[in-house]
């Protein structure tokens, strides 16, 4: 699955998150990264107001941040890489809880999530994923686990 993000959208539906921030952007890059690495879901996410010099695009890992110059909008930008996408938009899906850009989306054919679901599917896969591998190291050996493995290390000894 591949998902187009309004961010500065998203960063108000994420407990913990505040547009008032001064790094929320690199907050919700990060936290998107960690859940395109548990998902395996490709991201693209759209900042608007990247002050002059400051606009570009940069990798980070599973997402691609795009911070769209102050001369244009985040909106906009979205619309344009729908666009570019043509029919392979319906292999995306758009998460914003901004109605123009939701319409924008379903005319081009993807699927589209709210900021506050796509917000409480990121923290759900993520706290599943802390669980499991909290779950992991909280396993013990049998008796029987632990007697193979000293036989085994003993034979290596000899």
């Amino acid at each position: 699955m591949n998902y187009i993000i309004d961010g500065h959208n998203l960063i108000g539906k994420i407990p913990g998150l505040s547009l008032s921030m001064p790094d929320d952007e690199q907050r919700l890059v990060e936290l998107l990264n960690r859940y395109g690495q548990v998902s395996r879901h490709n991201l693209e996410v759209y900042f608007d107001g990247a002050t002059p010099g400051q606009a570009y695009v940069r990798n980070y890992g599973r997402v691609r941040a795009h911070f769209v110059p102050v001369s244009q909008s985040a909106d906009e930008a979205i619309r344009r890489r729908l666009v570019r996408l043509g029919r392979s938009a319906s292999n995306w899906v758009v998460v914003t809880s901004d109605r123009e850009v939701q319409s924008v989306a379903r005319e081009a054919h993807a699927r589209v999530l709210r900021a506050e679901d796509f917000s409480r599917l990121m923290q759900t896969t993520l706290q599943r994923q802390l669980d499991n591998a909290e779950s992991e190291m909280d396993q013990t050996l049998s008796e029987d686990e632990v007697n193979e493995w000293l036989a085994i290390f003993k034979a290596r000894g000899k």
